[in-house]
C-alpha cells in the first residue's frame, strides 16, 4: 500500500475516533439529513454539528446537497456506511448479550457458534460470509 492511502486511511479512523462523529455517520445510513435534523438525533446544538459535519465533508466522508437554505448530508459512499456499520457491529461484540446484527441477520447467536465466546477465552473467531 503506498505512504499516500495508508495516511488517508489514518485520516479517516481520525475522523472516527469521536462518539458525535460516528452518531453523525450512523445517523446518515441510507439517508439524506439536514443539519438541524441531525442535531437532534444526536443531542448536540447545531453549530456544533456543522462544524464536525464540516470535518467529515473535508475527509470526504459524507457530501452536501443545498435545497434552499437548507444543506442536506449523506454519505459519500457506500463504502463509509459498511466501515461504519462493521465498527458498530464489532463494539456490540463487547457486551454480554448476542449482538444485535446477529439476530437481525438471521447468523447464528455468538452461543451457538464454535470457538471461544468470552474475553477471557480470547477473541471471537472472524465471521465468513
Amino acid at each position: 500500500m503506498p505512504i499516500e492511502q495508508a495516511e488517508l486511511a489514518v485520516e479517516v479512523f481520525r475522523m472516527l475516533s469521536d462518539t458525535t462523529r460516528v452518531r453523525l455517520l450512523w445517523a446518515l445510513i441510507d439517508q439524506e439529513l439536514p443539519v438541524n435534523e441531525l442535531a437532534v438525533r444526536v443531542g448536540k446544538p447545531a453549530p456544533s454539528v456543522s462544524q464536525h459535519l464540516a470535518k467529515l465533508r473535508m475527509a470526504r466522508l459524507v457530501r452536501t446537497r443545498r435545497e434552499g437554505t437548507q444543506v442536506f448530508y449523506r454519505l459519500e459512499n457506500e463504502h463509509v456506511a459498511r466501515l461504519v456499520r462493521d465498527a458498530v457491529d464489532n463494539a456490540e461484540h463487547a457486551g454480554p448479550e448476542v449482538p444485535r446484527h446477529h439476530v437481525d441477520d438471521g447468523a447464528p447467536p455468538l452461543a451457538s457458534m464454535p470457538g471461544p465466546r468470552s474475553r477471557v477465552d480470547g477473541p471471537p473467531r472472524a465471521r465468513t460470509s
